[in-house]
């Protein structure tokens, strides 16, 4: 594996009473794709806002490269950590360019030097840039709008990225184009680390690299998509495949 990008050392989340994250290990490589799979409590969106700051946990250590969480300036690494959310959260009274580059401007770049990251990150998520800089978020559909949140997240040239259900809002057809055009962004970058969240065993199993496949705050099985459809780990990794597999014979019982 390539050097170490992220860490979990025994961590440990609850809230209040309740204990989300028993005791979760792993290791991400730089560079690395890793899809977090699971279905809703099972503690993957925590993860990933603990990777960022916004949660602490309650125990254990997690080292962003070769640092701990804990040793770290929370402001300065969230606006070196892409974001990509469900609700995409561009701002309505921006133009586009402005948006991408709220936080190229908070870090001071200089007005040209903002331009061109915006051109290059349009063409990147394939928008016309003199088609599309100018236009407001309401003037795009939820699909352009998704692929400037992209952008938005790559706008600092950030070594992590981070995908909470990000195409979860659209529909099957836009979705399925827009993990083909992150996985194309992936492969094209190649030193970025990619952490993408998912309940869509599909999607899970068709992005990444690696699958982490987590259910009540554990992790089932944390493996490549082709080691865990010919090898699942535990009872759960094979109902979940099994439900794959049943749809599958659903559709073709009802279409014969």
């Amino acid at each position: 594996m390539a050097k170490t990008s992220i860490q979990f050392k025994h961590v440990q989340k609850s809230f209040g009473d309740n204990l989300v994250i028993p005791d979760l290990s792993f290791t991400v490589g730089a560079g690395e794709f890793v899809t977090i799979l699971g279905s809703s409590g099972s503690g993957k969106t925590t993860v990933l806002k603990m990777i960022n700051g916004l949660l602490e946990p309650s125990a254990g250590e997690i080292l962003i490269g070769k640092k701990t969480l804990a040793d770290q300036d929370l402001v300065n690494l969230r606006r070196h950590i892409g974001y990509v959310v469900q609700q995409i959260g561009l701002f309505p009274h921006m133009t586009i360019a402005e948006n991408i580059g709220v936080v190229p401007k908070m870090l001071n770049w200089t007005p040209e030097r903002i331009v061109s990251r915006v051109t290059e990150l349009l063409k990147l998520v394939q928008l016309n840039p003199t088609s599309f800089a100018d236009r407001y978020p309401s003037q795009l559909s939820g699909g352009q709008q998704q692929r400037v949140g992209v952008a938005r997240a790559l706008a600092t040239n950030p070594p992590y990225v981070l995908f909470d259900e990000p195409f979860g809002a659209l529909d099957a057809l836009t979705r399925l184009e827009l993990q083909r055009e992150v996985k194309r962004i992936h492969d094209s970058l190649g030193d970025k680390t990619f952490l993408f969240v998912t309940h869509d065993i599909n999607e899970a199993l068709f992005l990444g690299q690696r699958v982490m496949v987590m259910h009540a705050g554990r992790i089932e099985q944390f493996a490549t998509p082709q080691e865990i459809v010919a090898h699942p780990a535990t009872t759960f990794v094979k109902e979940l495949l099994g439900t794959v597999r049943q749809n599958q014979e659903l559709w073709g019982r009802d279409h014969d």
